[in-house]
């Protein structure tokens, strides 16, 4: 295997690398030479090594066969790749792999996106993948998205053009294989649902060479007949290679020309098919696209029951809505007979005496109210009444000086007792009883500070708290 090393730095290039024309032949180190000497360790060689290999090359797709194939605990999968010329060591490690959506396997031919590298622990060269998919796929993928921008321009995407559902099937035809995983979830799914809906089964092979034609041949056939209100088109989830079946065009066009609604249920959720686009309604998975088109026999049972209570209510409201159109005509007869109208004159008269002899009552209190007020504001300007509230005003204003006094007297006795408060704290009596006491010497009775001021066989007398002591010295301490 042939590699070019590009991007070397000159002192490295220097030392490994000479002109062929040089002599294989070293000159012998000299003392000096050994010192100038830049000797490399095995680990900064192959680190250096490594940062020379991935800095000079970009991501590389790379084809071959997986042979050698490990898969330790860690996750990681360690595998070779070869053509019948050569082989290269690769590393897939665990973030990577568990994107993959396929097993690898020995023997299995596979493309791979890689970056060059070196593991430094061997000194062994080696490619770090970030993607694999099988050989093919990528030619797949392709030619499926080819196919897909082509219908999506001749409009075969477009929604004005797919049908609603409807909401009752009153029988639903699914295409798909009678011995495949789809049909059981279908039907398991119908029964829960809505077991009443029959169900036709039109059967065909999901994968293979002539899968998509004999697919398309069924939508039409299917289609003609017309004895569905709506099919299924299923199949369980797969790679790729599985799903061509449906990314046809063939396939397509017959989907888009049928006149009954298709709902495509191929593969799983993250599975896309050109069926899918040009079907009317794409469901994840079979079992959503029987969900998808049946009603919950549950919620269409609680929906009848609340439809048939009201619509009892409202038989029940017109038949006593007609009752009473019944009842008016004998009730207006009654109404225009003299003596009916009589009765109500006669009930107006009562109605106005009433009236009059309650506006006489009014009238009267209303004078008594009046009479009243004019009373209370004569009595209000009497000099008896002005008497009494300058008595009343008297009354309060000797509350109000008695209340006063008293809170002065109190205010200056709080005063007087704060005051002899911090006269005593500076009282020297104050300090005595704290447990201090003053020492006078005798007999001029001269407050001692210094025991300088005394000698051995002077009289003293010491003032405590309570009592005095009088003592001779005996002899001083400094």
């Amino acid at each position: 295997m042939h590699y070019k090393i590009c991007g070397f730095p000159g002192k490295l290039a220097n030392r490994f690398f000479r002109d062929p024309g040089e002599s294989d032949q070293m000159p012998s180190p000299t003392p000096d030479s050994m010192q100038q000497r830049d000797i490399f360790t095995v680990s900064r060689l192959n680190s250096e090594v490594r940062s020379v290999l991935e800095g000079s090359f970009p991501l590389l797709w790379v084809g071959g066969e997986i042979s050698n194939l490990a898969r330790p605990s860690s996750g990681h999968i360690y595998f070779s790749l070869k053509d019948p010329a050569a082989q290269v060591r690769c590393a897939m490690f665990r973030m990577k792999r568990q994107r993959l959506r396929f097993q690898p396997e020995n023997g299995q031919q596979v493309l791979i996106r890689a970056r060059v590298g070196l593991y430094e622990a061997r000194g062994e060269f080696q490619l770090v993948v970030e993607h694999m998919e099988p050989a093919g796929a990528g030619a797949l993928q392709q030619a499926f998205e080819e196919l897909k921008r082509r219908l999506a321009v001749e409009g075969l995407f477009d929604t004005d053009h797919k049908q609603p559902l409807p909401l009752f099937p009153r029988r639903i035809g699914v295409i798909t294989s009678p011995a495949g995983a789809a049909i059981q979830d279908i039907l398991r799914v119908l029964r829960h649902r809505f077991p009443a809906i029959p169900v036709v089964v039109y059967p065909v092979p999901v994968q293979g060479a002539d899968a998509p034609g004999e697919i398309a041949e069924m939508v039409r056939l299917a289609d003609r007949r017309a004895e569905c209100d709506l099919l299924i088109l299923a199949r369980g989830g797969g790679s790729i290679e599985d799903l061509m079946a449906f990314n046809d065009e063939q396939l397509a066009r017959a989907i888009y020309q049928a006149r009954l609604p298709i709902v495509s249920a191929v593969g799983h959720e993250i599975d896309f098919t050109i069926a899918d686009f040009v079907a009317d309604r794409r469901a994840a998975t079979p079992s959503a696209a029987a969900e998808m088109v049946s009603p919950d026999q549950a919620e269409v049972t609680r929906k009848l029951d609340a439809l048939e209570r009201r619509l009892g209510l409202q038989m029940r409201q017109q038949i006593t809505h007609l009752s009473l159109r019944l009842e008016n005509p004998g009730q207006r007869l009654l109404r225009c007979h003299p003596g009916s109208r009589l009765l109500q004159q006669q009930q107006r008269l009562d109605e106005l005496e009433q009236r009059l002899a309650q506006g006489e009552r009014n009238q009267q209190r209303r004078i008594r109210e009046h009479l009243s007020t004019l009373s209370a504001r004569i009595q209000a300007h009497t000099p008896a009444h002005r008497l009494q509230r300058l008595q009343q005003r008297c009354d309060q204003l000797r509350q109000q000086l008695a209340q006063l006094q008293a809170h002065r007297v109190q205010r200056l006795g709080q005063r007087v007792a704060a005051t002899a408060g911090s006269l005593h704290a500076l009282s020297p009596l104050a300090t005595l009883e704290r447990g201090y006491s003053i020492t006078r010497r005798l007999p001029g009775r001269e407050v001692l500070l210094d025991a300088t001021e005394v000698h051995p066989g002077d009289q003293v007398e010491t003032l405590l708290a309570r009592g005095v002591l009088l003592c001779r010295v005996e002899r001083s301490r400094f």
